[in-house]
């Protein structure tokens, strides 16, 4: 039944699309926001041609210092991408082999002797995962060298399985790539991150500097970088971004990491508009070649080389996503149609997925109502919770209360939260899923199919 509760299946209740599609993107991010769902910044690419990019919200809320279109945030595991692309660079550049063994670069590490580059870059190696298999120890975040505290935790390490054998994403293998990149290059990841990327493509800005001469003040234009990795803590007088959680009265702002605790992995910083045309630029050539394109794409178990592919209805985007802090984003890329989207969440109080899933069902102008966030009486949940069955489908639904909130539950599927639209109706918007109930039953749909269920 996985079917039935995919994640991007898109049918909804009928709603009218009278308003421009960037008008009704721009009223639906202002809704969430104004409702304290949602801070961040979003940016739309048509090929090379912006079409949508705005923010909002607040970088610095302390300081009252509001998010624009030039704000810059951490986006987390996105950074992937960009390590891949420089990887495949020197794959191309004849410095690397997609066969070159880890042992060469890190001998240390267990079974590196077996563990290829393209096992690092497809997440097939066995390593654990030090951030969500394990935590870094005080004495490791206090380290004078982060980066070698965490490369000695990696190599203490036993395997989990026979590298090249499955998938099993760790951040490990993106932190070692930055590593090997390093290594190879002997310069740091920042400055093969510009000089490979970010100045390739001009991800970043021109802007006016004056220099002292014999004659005075000289004015000058000078390349500033919007994307960029760096170790030391957010500026906010650089446009850069806090993130946050709201607490139920306010945004409050999240410790920091230090930068190189994520590192190759997810510690890049830039903007959505610089995000899509990273994108743009990797597809249209002006990063790697034909063949090297083809490995990031290829996908196994899910996976391509800092990338994956997401469905939207019948369409297929080029992805990945990211979080760090409480920052979340995601950027895709539709190939047949070059468009590309980004989307970075520095306030996070709902699903980064509903977002996108809003967004994207309003540029392809179908139907989405806004999510209602009027609290559901408790006696109206009181009224429909209980076990229902169908004669249509081989499980039960169960409605149930959970902390002031209204719940389904199929079996052996994770429970979902319900949004009411009425006090018949309630919907599961991630999954196109509408009930509407009577007495005792309720009728369930999605994707054009109705399904009655009765209460046991």
């Amino acid at each position: 039944m996985k079917k039935l509760f995919s994640l991007l299946l898109l049918i909804f209740s009928i709603v009218t699309f009278s308003q421009d599609r960037f008008e009704k993107i721009d009223e639906y991010l202002n809704y969430l926001y104004e409702n304290n769902k949602f801070m961040g910044s979003l940016c739309i690419r048509d090929g090379e041609h912006i079409v949508f990019n705005k923010a909002y919200g607040y970088a610095d809320v302390e300081n009252k210092i509001e998010a624009d279109r030039t704000t810059k945030y951490k986006i987390g595991s996105i950074s992937k991408t960009f390590t891949s692309v420089m990887v495949l660079q020197l794959i191309e550049e004849r410095k690397l082999r997609l066969d070159t063994k880890l042992k060469k670069y890190f001998p240390k590490v267990a079974k590196a002797d077996s563990i290829s580059i393209s096992d690092l870059l497809y997440q097939r190696t066995g390593i654990p995962d030090y951030i969500n298999h394990d935590s870094l120890t005080t004495a490791e975040l206090s380290s004078p060298d982060l980066k070698e505290a965490i490369y000695k935790k990696i190599e203490n390490y036993d395997s989990r399985f026979s590298p090249g054998s499955k998938f099993e994403y760790s951040n490990s293998n993106y932190y070692l790539l930055g590593g090997i990149i390093e290594k190879i290059t002997k310069k740091s990841y920042t400055e093969n991150l510009n000089e490979r990327i970010v100045a390739k493509i001009e991800l970043g800005i021109m802007e006016d500097k004056y220099e002292m001469s014999d004659k005075g003040a000289v004015k000058k234009q000078v390349f500033v970088p919007t994307t960029y990795y760096k170790t030391d803590a957010t500026a906010t007088n650089n446009k850069e971004s806090f993130s946050y959680i709201f607490n139920g009265e306010s945004w409050e702002q999240i410790p920091e990491w230090k930068n190189e605790t994520a590192f190759a992995a997810g510690a890049i910083i830039s903007t959505p508009n610089d995000l899509t045309h990273f994108m743009n630029a990797l597809f249209e050539g002006k990063l790697l070649n034909k063949k090297s394109l083809e490995i990031m794409t290829t996908l196994k178990e899910g996976y391509g080389a800092g990338l994956l592919q997401a469905p939207f209805g019948d369409r297929r985007f080029y992805t990945h996503t990211g979080g760090i802090e409480n920052f979340r984003s995601v950027v895709g890329y539709n190939v047949p149609e070059k468009m590309s989207i980004a989307l970075i969440v520095n306030g996070d109080n709902y699903s980064r997925n509903d977002i996108m899933i809003g967004v994207l069902s309003m540029y392809y102008k179908l139907p989405f109502p806004f999510p209602n966030f009027e609290k559901i009486k408790p006696e109206l949940i009181e009224k429909y919770s209980g076990t229902y069955s169908s004669e249509q489908l081989p499980m039960k639904i169960t409605i149930f209360e959970k902390n002031g909130e209204m719940l389904a539950q199929a079996t052996n599927q994770p429970s979902f939260p319900l949004t009411m639209q009425d006090e018949k109706t309630f919907i599961f918007a991630s999954a196109g899923i509408e009930m509407v109930f009577d007495v005792n039953s309720f009728v369930l749909k999605q994707g054009g199919m109705k399904f009655n269920f009765t209460k046991d």
